[in-house]
């Protein structure tokens, strides 16, 4: 499908690793993904043909990887970077309503920031979630299962709810603790229509291990800001793009041989490109 080639920009630092995979996703949608180290939004260490503004893009995305080795707790110190080099600009282009997503590590990093679960504004604030390592105490690297949950998310609006998408995961800490009486924050949220997707089992129903592989409360695996601007998952859809990636791939596949990533990544964009 043509497109106008909006330009995302996918941040990266020491440790990132996932960049790669979701600029190839991009790119085959037909948007202009590029790889943008920190330290080119800082204008520290580069050339000045290397330097970019957040306001050269239409879009943002933290892609997955182990940011500083998850030292301190995982993203922690990436969103540490992120808050003193470009926090107002970042503060400003969320307020703008462009898109900010945050895919595993990524989903980590927006948390540390403030902006997930988050407050209307789009203002970085001390976190008030985190995410916690996993009740098995180990790395969790397989095939999952996630359910849109129906909420406010503007790119799946026209999506059926309860919709299930294969996206696998591969995380050590991907348990989302909610500050404050943790149960009256999730129904908060569910109200608000802030949970983005829920971890389910393979027919639909409700996700115990290794189906939920972090144990996190109301099988919670994505969520949105107040707003729907931004928003965060655990698992990988850049990592089911293609239906050959798919475990189950010899089985039949898709239009284009595109797997369920694709659908999700290019409803984000498609809206994206309405706000741009």
């Amino acid at each position: 499908m043509a497109r106008r080639k909006l330009p995302v920009a996918l941040l990266s630092m020491e440790g990132t690793n996932c960049d790669r995979e979701l600029r190839v996703a991009l790119d085959h949608l037909g948007a202009a993904p590029e790889v943008v180290h920190l330290k080119q939004f800082e204008g520290r260490e580069v050339e000045r043909a290397e330097r970019r503004t957040l306001a050269d893009y239409a879009a943002l995305f933290v892609p997955g990887g182990f940011s500083a080795g998850d030292y301190v707790r995982a993203g922690a110190i990436f969103a540490a970077r992120v808050r003193a080099a470009i926090g107002p600009e970042l503060e400003e282009f969320v307020r703008a309503g462009h898109y900010v997503g945050g895919i595993c590590n990524g989903f980590q990093v927006l948390t540390e920031l403030g902006l997930l679960p988050g407050r209307r504004g789009g203002r970085l604030q001390r976190p008030d979630a985190v995410l916690m390592t996993n009740d098995s105490g180990r790395f969790e690297c397989r095939p999952t299962f996630v359910a849109w949950d129906g909420g406010t998310f503007p790119p799946l609006r026209p999506v059926e709810r309860g919709t299930r998408f294969l996206f696998p995961s591969a995380h050590g800490e991907g348990k989302l603790v909610l500050g404050g009486d943790a149960a009256a924050r999730l129904r908060a949220l569910e109200e608000e229509g802030q949970i983005l997707f829920r971890w389910v089992a393979p027919d639909g129903g409700s996700a115990r291990y290794p189906w939920n592989p972090n144990g996190s409360e109301g099988n919670v695996a994505g969520l949105t800001n107040p707003e729907g601007n931004v928003f965060g998952l655990m698992p990988h859809p850049e990592r089911s793009f293609f239906r050959s990636q798919a475990f189950d791939w010899s089985r039949g596949g898709g239009p284009e041989g595109l797997g369920d990533g694709a659908t999700f990544l290019r409803a984000v964009l498609d809206r994206a490109a309405e706000r741009s």
